[in-house]
């Protein structure tokens, strides 16, 4: 097998890859990552949600103006977007302090398991 087969199959060859995904600093990645999405994106999606249901029923409320006719249902149409930036931020530096240092310990031990043994 050569070097290009190696990663035309997505890592070693000989990789127990069950064994790596029930191994415990996978289970704390997986963990890691879920604590963070699942929080957000029901935020994200109540917010959201937040935002049609005021734009169908709120009508008056929606169509206030702010500043010349800049409206509130502008206005929370924008924070739409700013919000999607914001938690796009939060992510990656989450996953810069939580995530990354775990993962590259991980595929540290799948490419060189003799280093791990050694230990």
């Amino acid at each position: 097998m050569t070097a290009g087969d190696t990663e035309a199959t997505g890592g070693p060859p000989d990789a127990d890859w069950e064994q790596v995904q029930q191994s415990a600093e996978f289970r704390e990645l997986r963990g890691r990552l879920r604590r963070f999405v699942f929080p957000m994106a029901g935020l994200f999606l109540a917010w959201y949600l937040l935002y049609v249901l005021l734009a169908d029923y709120a009508h008056g409320f929606m169509s206030t103006k702010l500043a010349g006719n800049f409206t509130v249902g502008l206005l929370f149409g924008l924070l739409q977007f700013v919000s999607t930036f914001l938690i796009t931020w939060l992510y990656v530096r989450y996953a810069n302090r939580k995530l990354d240092p775990l993962s590259d310990r991980i595929r540290e031990d799948i490419e060189h398991p003799a280093a791990k043994e050694s230990e």
